[in-house]
Formats: C-alpha cells, sequence, structure tokens
C-alpha cells in the first residue's frame, strides 16, 4: 500500500464500510456502496481499453457520479481530468485535446456541447452519458455521440470486486486551471504529494501519516482533532465529522474538501442544485447537521450572512463548528457578521493557495480576535522571494513572489514554456511560483497584495483580460479594448471592459457585447461594465496601460 488516492480511499472504505460517505441530493452512499460503484464505473472503463495513463475527463456538476468517476478512474491508475461546466465549445474543444482525453464522463445536460466538440478531438474513445434524476434532461432534439453509453447500464453489467495490481505514490493527479493567457493549463503532481499537500496527509485535522497503512486506525478515532484548533478546555467535539463544501468538484477547492472529507472517513455533503441557494444551503446543514461549512470567499460568504440577518433563528445550525473558506477574498465585515449569527461556530479557517500551491498561507479567526483580510500565517514551505529570487527581509515593505517549496507540481502538462517560468531552481532548492504577490511583516505575517499577473478573480473564477479582450476585439464595432476587474462587495471583482468603439457615432451597448461575448468565453468572463472612451491608453511599447485602464473603470 502506498500514498496513493484509490489506496488511501480502499483502506478507509474497509474500516467504516456502514458510515455514510456521500450526501449529494437525494442520493446517499455508504462507504460500502461508493465503493461497489466506483469499481463498478473502473472495470467499465477497463473493459472499453481505458487504463493506466489515460486521461478520463469529469464533465458533471456536484453529483455523487462525479466523485465515483475520479475514484474510478484513480483505481485503474488513470487520471480524472476536471472539466469547467461553464465553458463554451471553443473553450472545450481546446481543453479535450490538451488534455488528451481518452475517455469522457459527463452530464446528459451537457449533451449539445459533447455532441459538438467530442468528435472534433480523436483522442476520445469512449463515451458515457450520466442521466440524474434531479438535474436537466438531456435535450431530446441532439443526437448523441455514436457508442455513447449509458452510465447505469454501465454500472449494472460490471463487476462491484476491486480492480487488481499494485499501484504507487507516482501515480499522476492533475488539476486544470486558468492560464496567463486564458488557455486552461494541467497542472501535474504526484498523488503522494498532493495527499499531503491538499488533502490532509491522509489523517485530515491531525498530524500527517507516516504509513499509508495506518489510515484505517485513523479514521476509527475520534475525530474532534478536525476542529482541535478551535476548541475550547472541555469541548468533546464532533461525534461525527460532516463536511459541506459550496465549491464545485471541477475546481480545486471543491476537489479538496470532498477527497479530503473521504479521506478522513467523513461525511461529505454535496449541493447538486444548478443554482445556489443559501437558503437551501443552510437546510441541508441542519438536516445532515454539518460539522463545517466551506465557502468561496465573500462569494458565499456575503449572501449566506444576509439570509441569516433576514431570519435569524429560522435554522438549528447547532452543530456547525467550523468555517472554511478559499478560492476568494472573505472580507472582515463578512466574518464577524457570520460569528455574530452563528453562536456554535468557534472559528473562520481560510486557506491561501493555488492549485500550484495549495496551502501557503493559513488564516485563523477567532471569535476572542478580530476578523483581518489578506493576512495570513505563512507555512513554513513558503516564503516570499524578491525579483532577484532571494527571501524578501520581513517589515522591510518589499513586494515579491510567493513562493512555496517541499512538495510541489511536477509541472504543467504539455507545457515545458509555463513549467520552466513557474517552477525555479534557486541555489539547489525547487520552487513554486504561481504569481500571487505579498509583503512579509516583522512578525513573518503574510499580507496578500493580489495576482502579479493581471487576473481577475470574480467570486472566485479566474478571468484573464487577453482572452476577453481578443472575444471584444472580434466585434465589428469595437476599434480597441482592454479588460480589468473593478471592486465587487459580493464577488470580490466584476469584469469592466474599457472599450474605444469603432464608430463613435453608434458605439456598442453593454448588451451588444454580452451577446457577443457569449459565442467566444464562459459566461462569468463576460463583461459587467462598459466604459466607452475615445482612445485606449497604451503604454511606449504599444502593451495597454492597464493601471490607466483599472483607474478609468473604477472611476466611472
Amino acid at each position: 500500500m502506498q500514498f496513493n488516492i484509490a489506496d488511501l480511499f480502499e483502506a478507509v472504505a474497509d474500516a467504516v464500510p456502514e458510515r455514510v460517505a456521500v450526501v449529494a441530493g437525494p442520493t446517499r452512499l455508504t462507504y460500502a456502496e461508493l465503493e461497489a460503484r466506483a469499481n463498478r464505473l473502473a472495470h467499465g472503463l477497463a473493459d472499453h481499453g481505458i487504463g493506466p495513463g489515460d486521461h478520463v475527463g469529469c464533465y458533471l456538476h456536484n453529483e455523487a457520479e462525479h466523485l465515483e468517476a475520479m475514484l474510478a478512474a484513480y483505481k485503474l491508475r488513470a487520471v480524472p481530468i476536471n472539466v469547467n461546466y461553464r465553458y463554451v465549445d471553443a473553450e472545450l474543444e481546446y481543453l479535450f485535446a490538451d488534455a488528451g482525453l481518452a475517455a469522457l464522463v459527463y452530464g446528459a445536460e451537457f449533451r449539445p456541447h459533447v455532441a459538438a466538440v467530442a468528435p472534433r478531438v480523436g483522442s476520445v474513445r469512449v463515451v458515457i452519458e450520466v442521466t440524474v434524476p434531479s438535474a436537466p434532461p438531456a435535450p431530446a432534439n441532439v443526437a448523441r455521440v455514436p457508442g455513447t453509453l449509458d452510465y447505469e447500464p454501465l454500472l449494472a453489467a460490471s463487476s462491484p470486486t476491486r480492480i487488481g495490481g499494485p499501484r504507487s505514490g507516482d501515480d499522476r493527479y492533475i488539476l486544470y486551471t486558468g492560464g496567463t493567457t486564458g488557455r486552461p493549463k494541467g497542472v501535474v503532481w504526484r498523488q503522494e504529494d498532493i495527499v499531503f499537500t491538499a488533502l490532509g496527509g491522509g489523517n485530515a485535522g491531525g498530524p500527517p501519516l507516516t504509513r499509508p497503512e495506518d489510515i484505517a486506525a485513523a479514521v476509527l478515532e475520534n475525530r474532534a482533532q478536525r476542529v482541535g484548533p478551535f476548541l475550547p478546555p472541555g469541548h468533546p467535539g464532533p461525534d461525527h465529522f460532516v463536511n459541506f463544501g459550496l465549491g464545485p468538484l471541477m475546481h480545486a477547492g471543491g476537489q479538496w474538501s470532498a477527497l479530503g472529507t473521504l479521506l478522513g472517513g467523513a461525511t461529505c455533503v454535496l449541493d447538486p442544485d444548478r443554482h445556489l441557494d443559501l437558503a437551501r444551503v443552510l437546510d441541508l446543514v441542519e438536516r445532515e447537521r454539518v460539522v463545517a461549512l466551506n465557502l468561496v470567499g465573500d462569494a458565499n460568504a456575503r449572501p449566506l450572512a444576509d439570509v441569516l440577518d433576514a431570519r435569524p433563528g429560522a435554522w438549528d445550525l447547532s452543530s456547525l463548528l467550523l468555517l472554511g473558506s478559499g478560492g476568494s477574498m472573505l472580507s472582515a465585515d463578512v466574518k464577524q457578521r457570520l460569528l455574530d449569527a452563528i453562536p456554535s461556530v468557534l472559528g473562520i479557517l481560510e486557506g491561501l493557495g493555488s492549485s500550484e500551491s495549495p496551502v501557503q498561507g493559513i488564516a485563523i479567526t477567532r471569535r476572542d480576535t478580530p476578523p483581518a483580510a489578506l493576512a495570513f500565517a505563512a507555512r513554513d514551505t513558503t516564503v516570499v522571494l524578491d525579483d532577484d529570487l532571494r527571501p524578501v527581509a520581513p517589515g522591510s515593505g518589499v513586494v515579491g513572489r510567493m513562493a512555496t517549496t517541499g512538495r510541489i507540481p511536477i509541472g504543467y502538462h504539455n507545457d515545458p514554456e509555463k513549467s520552466a517560468a513557474t517552477f525555479v531552481t534557486v541555489d539547489g532548492v525547487r520552487y513554486a511560483l504561481p504569481g500571487d504577490m505579498a509583503t512579509v511583516d516583522a512578525d513573518g505575517t503574510l499580507r496578500l497584495l493580489g495576482r502579479g499577473s493581471l487576473c481577475i478573480n470574480t467570486g472566485g473564477e479566474k478571468v484573464y483580460p487577453e482572452e476577453v479582450e481578443a472575444a471584444l476585439k472580434s466585434h465589428p464595432g469595437v476599434a480597441d479594448a482592454v479588460v480589468v476587474g473593478v471592486p465587487d462587495p459580493t464577488w470580490g471583482e466584476r469584469v469592466a471592459a474599457v472599450v474605444e468603439p469603432g464608430d463613435p457615432a453608434a458605439p456598442p451597448t453593454l448588451a451588444d457585447l454580452d451577446a457577443h461575448c457569449r459565442a467566444h468565453v464562459a459566461g462569468y468572463k463576460v463583461p459587467r461594465v462598459l466604459v466607452l472612451v475615445d482612445e485606449v491608453a497604451r503604454t511606449a511599447a504599444g502593451k495597454p496601460d492597464y493601471r490607466w485602464a483599472k483607474a478609468t473603470a473604477t472611476g466611472a
């Protein structure tokens, strides 16, 4: 047995087979049931030629089937690939081809996109359609890709026994994330490294395991240590840990929350509904006796606080002990509102990281400490490097790039140039430099300043200006355009377009550009703000002047 996701999960399933593993809408699966269904899918994939090293696309919402598909791939030593369900066809085609998908497991509602894209990507040889009763049905007028398999019949015809053969901690884990040019890029990890950096080291909340065989004993212990840093003296902690992550499984935070929960022998609650309803979320917290609720920054937290303020006492939230957040900024005032509204919550835990560096810093907000924003305690593997790639002196006020050493990714799939730029070696030490800028206080506190690139973070989604600018400039009424982020109280930032019209007498409207851009980029990337200017300012080198554009958009 190794520090391999499939090996570890199987050991947990053997140790606690009757525990509830996943709750997703009407679906409730014990560890034994989840294990059997993942085995059946693994056999079904293997029977159709999928094996070690093959890439399996997971194009699904937060359904139990999404986790089944990931686990089935790991069991085969294949590699699940997260597919952003907000992508339009052009983006999907790039991702499918770049990842070299051999198989695709998709929700039936996405049939039109799969029918349009999969036949154009020569590597895709197995296509499986999932029909979930609570999900929108497939459009009846769209034909499936020839040879498409149906998920449940495939499972029914396959064996629930385990796939044999040794696995390795070197087996791959790949997570696709946005790129600096707007193209998604696959971050490639050894499974052992992602287990220790993002999935709790096989003992979430406690000290990382030293031997993978010890995971069974760990999951049988009282799991109070999962909230240990917050427990006051004499507090017994929860009898059973129930974790509810609001982040989508197609993104890092959602995946890590779910997989870490399963490797800890706890219960993973998912919300499979297509539109986030915070009142429904609170219904689930009450019904499932959720202990920890993981948010995506202000995008979830601010509307959650609004619902709680509007309906005080409407829910029994006494089981809820911990709030977590990652992927987007969590404002100090929102933290305080949540602590005031949920008396049982002992504290708020925020993680600072990225797909390339999962946990660079941690912020802990207890009830006896005033909330703050963008201030984190650095992990022992995190430093801030200056332009010469030397550590920034604490208290110097120098702005540098956050860097992580130790267990870091192998590189980017199919992209040696980006790999060389992001993963660098200094004095024999290898670092990941994902692009966050920060300063270091005299006491070692990290003060996050934001992406060194021009990335816009809107509700945890990454939007890269160049990609949206290209879509805008393909509109016949646009002579030039620059895209920036402007502040938004809920989403952190909104996408704003500063546009020089081709004909000042008949400039395009925001509605015009919205309709045009939606054919080229995902909806969350489409500008929500339009500022018309006589001329787009550019630098002497001919590059857009983003500082001017941001000031112009923010001022407007």
